[in-house]
């Protein structure tokens, strides 16, 4: 069975007239009839009474008819929504993020992408809280980006023969607490101060255990999270002092609903960097990573 035949028979059976439906389907009378009696020849009846003027259609064809027109349609609506699903695939990059990026960096930087590139569709994968399952879901192929902060004290096991990265940019991570009633930090970082702190395989987590291990006083931890935003509204609720980024607290620390809870020397600062799998060749992938290497990016 082939597409096209059914085609002339649909066009046969609007004409009934194998001269003007041979015209209507760009091939010659002989080369269209020829292929009317493979189809009868494959459904094993004949379709057509050649024996008439203009033909018609037997009780064979007239049957025949609905259940053509509808397999035609079949077959037309399913090609024309795997085409529409391949070109949503084409323009689609799939992303795993940490949650605080997702939401305070990647918008814009994916907004400012997406006008010098043009029509780009994204998924982002849930962040597990682990770095390691991050990293991981870059490496097993399910993101086709991993975006990140880093900094030296947390290694990131990508090998860089395979993987590669773009520095994106800088972000600072402040010691934050709920203000006491004269405006000073409710909570210091002293001996014995109220914390509220990540999860341990989380990227925070590493960080500042550490960054900050040979010098951060005895804590008293009384609370444990994984995402930066709870953790921020833990700290703002008066429960203790914690490490975000600065641009997650900015509008806080503005409004006065949180103040920082260290001198300067507490703060961390973190690359902002997207990595992805060199062996990666999806034409979507490397439209961004040559879009990223020119310089007026």
């Amino acid at each position: 069975m082939e597409v096209k035949w059914l085609e002339d028979f649909l066009a046969l059976a609007a004409t009934l007239n194998f001269s003007r439906a041979a015209e209507e389907r760009h091939v010659t009378q002989s080369a269209f009839s020829r292929r009317i009696r493979q189809l009868e020849a494959w459904l094993g009846t004949t379709l057509v009474d050649r024996a008439t003027y203009p033909s018609r259609l037997t009780d064979a064809g007239v049957r025949f008819l609905p259940v053509a027109t509808q397999m035609l349609q079949d077959l037309y609506d399913v090609r024309k929504s795997f085409q529409a699903e391949e070109m949503a695939e084409a323009r689609q990059v799939t992303l795993t993020a940490l949650h605080t990026l997702s939401f305070t960096f990647f918008p814009s930087w994916f907004t400012r992408l997406n006008r010098r590139i043009g029509d780009l569709a994204s998924q982002m994968l849930p962040d597990s809280g682990s770095l390691e399952e991050n990293v991981i879901s870059l490496v097993d192929g399910r993101s086709d980006f991993l975006l990140t902060y880093q900094h030296p004290v947390v290694p990131m096991l990508l090998d860089p023969g395979q993987f590669e990265y773009y520095q994106l940019g800088r972000e600072t991570i402040l010691p934050v607490s709920a203000p006491a009633p004269d405006g000073t930090p409710l909570h210091r970082i002293e001996n014995g101060f109220h914390s509220v702190a990540y999860q341990k395989v989380s990227f925070f987590g590493q960080l500042v255990s550490g960054a900050l291990a040979d010098r951060l006083p005895e804590e008293n931890c009384v609370h444990v999270g994984s995402m930066s935003v709870g953790l921020k509204a833990m700290a703002a609720a008066g429960w203790g002092v914690v490490w975000v980024p600065e641009s997650l607290v900015g509008a806080e620390i503005a409004a006065g609903t949180l103040v920082e809870a260290g001198a300067g020397d507490w703060r961390i600062d973190v690359d902002i960097r997207l990595y992805r799998s060199r062996e990666n060749r999806r034409a979507i992938v490397e439209r961004i990573w040559a879009e990223l290497a020119r310089p007026d990016f």
